[in-house]
């Protein structure tokens, strides 16, 4: 068996969310949970099918952000897994309803930091071991810290 690491392409002022999922109709179900959730997000699904023809099946409301989420899941290279590459929303407006997805069964990120996911490769194919994303701490909060934190928070929305 052999680790690889394999960096991610987030989009430009956007995010992306990878996740396993078991079946071919998930690129579908992934699609209708966003646009049911939050219908002005632009995005992109892609699912690697793990049996029969092995292809990307791809869907979204933005052909810049399939793309993305294409190629991500292509260097990935592993079975059952899905990319979604987002804009004008955020994960936390939608991965609710993705959790809720009868085929979905891990969510490993939903970020806009760089990220890499480890990949073990065997004679088989390929899986996805983790993520690696963002950088590491730098040190604990502050008192001032919090108070930006908790600023921020409210400053956009979530929190009153």
């Amino acid at each position: 068996m052999e680790l690889k690491t394999v960096r991610l392409i987030v989009p430009e002022n956007g995010n992306i969310i990878v996740g396993q999922s078991h079946f071919i109709k998930s690129v579908e179900d992934i699609y209708e949970a966003i646009v049911n959730t939050v219908p002005q997000m632009k995005f992109g699904v892609a699912f690697n099918e793990a049996s029969g023809p092995c292809l990307i099946r791809v869907e979204g409301n933005d052909t810049e952000l399939e793309g993305i989420a294409t190629e991500n899941a292509q260097a990935i290279a592993a079975g059952h897994i899905f990319v979604i590459a987002m804009r004008e929303g955020y994960p936390i407006n939608v991965l609710g309803r993705i959790r809720e997805v009868p085929e979905v069964c891990n969510i490993y990120c939903a970020t806009a930091n760089p990220v890499e996911v480890i990949v073990a490769e065997s004679a088989q194919g390929r899986g996805i071991l983790g993520v690696i994303d963002g950088s590491s701490p730098q040190g604990i909060e502050s008192a001032n810290d919090r108070e930006i934190r908790q600023g921020f928070l409210r400053k956009i929305g979530y929190k009153r």
